[in-house]
């Protein structure tokens, strides 16, 4: 008879759609934050760290992607997901959802979270069996309390000592995939090709775009562990003394810097590190540590040193917003990540567009693109949808218009 797992879920259960605590930026963050993030990210749209470039354009001067606003929140994102006492327990990121609401973040700008642990569900997995799907809701506004973005965060916990034992990636404990000099240069040469298809930020007009159009495809990597230290520390809070902890107003518990269950040698020693901060810092001791440790790695069931889910979702937001130039945005996009972004592998973006709207719930015209990031094997790492906002008409003259052609 196979032995029983036990998932305790009784701390979980009773905060089902109740407000949740946690950090909250000191400073507002500057336009080298910003340059921090697009380098983490490898998106060198000029508009984002060439201050001469971003002067001359329609913006006036640095602005954020609109990935960057994770970068201002606290736990990548996914704090409200991560609700509740879990013994033995270990987090991944499943997936994340934003919509945007045309409110640019530029350097000085502050943003406020309101968090709110929104449900979950519990299915069984080849990974680690009984698994907690949970969903956490994020609504970001700025100092002026205009509405920028809101984000619902997928997080993935189970116990790290079944998913260590059932070994799903145990058959994929291959070595590190070595590049040769002429396929590293193949790699460069088409990371280049896809920076070149759009530095200008022109914008596609909506008659222009077909159903069928492919996206130029974008190259990343091979990942290292340097690469992945460069994302974790792209990310404000993680920062020595950056956040303090905030909770809402009248929530008695507001699950506030609790312990998550994580099992030993993971967990943040929060009263230590205020005297030895890299004791709550994630590359060094916590929950974040087998990103760069192949060891720690393997506790949790993965087999060697892996990405960051925050920023496979960036990547693919940063994807479409490079196409759909100065005058578009993403709207909407759903992103499910399949798995995470191994040492030593590269990642290859493709995109495709599968719909038009003139008319749309947002009030502008939008096409619909499918989107998915693989390996160099066609490992699939992240699926998405989104919906892009492209201008109508031309700008008239010298003159920015807005997507009906308005001057702005």
């Amino acid at each position: 008879m196979a032995d029983t797992v036990e998932f305790d879920l009784s701390d979980v259960e009773p905060r089902v759609g109740k407000l949740v605590g946690g950090g909250q930026m000191w400073e507002p963050c500057s336009a080298t934050d910003i340059r921090r993030w697009v380098m983490a990210l490898d998106y060198p749209s000029p508009i984002h760290w060439n201050e001469e470039f971003a002067r001359g354009s329609r913006f006036g001067g640095i602005v954020a992607p609109q990935s960057f606003a994770v970068a201002m929140d606290y736990a990548h994102g996914v704090q409200p997901a991560c609700v509740g006492r879990i013994p033995g327990s270990h987090l991944i990121f499943g997936g994340e959802e934003w919509w945007f609401y045309g409110t640019p973040i530029r350097p000085g700008d502050r943003l406020v979270q309101e968090r709110r642990f929104h449900g979950y569900k519990v299915t069984d997995t080849k990974f680690a069996g009984p698994t907690m799907f949970s969903h956490g809701d994020t609504i970001h506004t700025n100092q002026h309390g205009a509405l920028v973005a809101k984000e619902r965060a997928t997080a993935i916990r189970y116990l790290a000592a079944e998913a260590e034992k059932r070994g799903m990636y145990d058959n994929q404990d291959k070595p590190i995939r070595r590049w040769s000099s002429e396929e590293l240069a193949a790699l460069d040469r088409a990371r280049v090709a896809w920076i070149q298809s759009n530095r200008e930020g022109t914008s596609p007009l909506f008659a222009d775009v077909k159903v069928g159009t492919k996206l130029p495809r974008r190259v990343m990597g091979p990942h290292t562990i340097a690469s992945f230290t460069t994302e974790y520390r792209a990310f404000i809070q993680d920062t020595w003394g950056t956040y303090r902890w905030t909770v809402p107003e009248g929530v008695a518990d507001p699950w506030l810097n609790q312990d998550s269950g994580w099992i030993e040698g993971f967990a943040y020693d929060l009263d230590g590190a205020t005297i030895d901060p890299r004791k709550r810092d994630g590359l060094y001791g916590g929950p974040s540590r087998a990103h760069v440790d192949t060891d720690k790695a393997g506790q949790i069931g993965m087999f060697r040193a892996y990405g960051y889910g925050a920023t496979m979702g960036g990547w693919m937001t940063d994807t479409l917003a490079y196409w759909a130039g100065h005058r578009g945005m993403v709207r909407h996009i759903k992103s499910n990540f399949r798995g995470p972004a191994f040492e030593g592998d590269a990642t290859f973006i493709d995109a495709e567009v599968v719909d038009k709207q003139e008319e749309s719930g947002w009030g502008v015209p939008l096409v619909t693109i499918k989107a998915r990031a693989t390996t160099q094997d066609g490992e699939v790492l992240v699926d998405s949808v989104a919906e892009v906002e492209v201008p109508l008409l031309a700008p008239s003259g010298s003159v920015d218009t807005d997507w009906r052609g308005n001057p702005l």
